[in-house]
């Protein structure tokens, strides 16, 4: 059994979807590790990973769109506030996704569907500079 791991950077334009397929594909190719479970893990609280169809963009905005609704922008309704509206629904739509998830490698390559990317989710308004360790295990 052998490992691998790094930290890729993702920069964010504020609220959105942003792919992150390739690098993790990259890293997956370059580890050394044919077979094995890759874990992708979001060093951050106010935005998540997803798993989520590429194909069409609607269906980001879609998501985008049905998360606002769930969990609006309101201070009103929150607590914490220190670091602007943005921010606890933030970590409520954070709390709603993941901020790790696996992936099978075989061949050398994660195992995603036809029409599948892995996406940094971010939830706040403004950009922000987002940290991903990822760790590769196998053979």
């Amino acid at each position: 059994m052998r490992q691998a791991q790094t930290e890729i950077t993702v920069e964010t334009p504020g609220r959105g979807l942003i792919d992150v397929t390739r690098p993790v594909r990259a890293f997956a190719s370059e580890g050394g590790i044919v077979d094995g479970l890759m874990t992708v893990f979001c060093r951050h609280t106010s935005c998540s990973l997803i798993v989520q169809e590429n194909a069409d963009p609607n269906v980001q905005r879609d998501l985008e769109d049905f998360l606002a609704r769930l969990v609006p922008e309101d201070p009103s309704r929150y607590r914490h506030g220190a670091e602007g509206p943005d921010d606890m629904p933030a970590h409520i739509r954070t709390v709603l996704t993941l901020t790790s998830l696996s992936v099978p490698v075989a061949g050398g390559a994660p195992v995603f569907g036809a029409w599948q990317g892995l996406y940094l989710f971010e939830h706040r308004a403004r950009p922000h500079r987002r940290r991903l360790a990822l760790h590769l295990l196998g053979s």
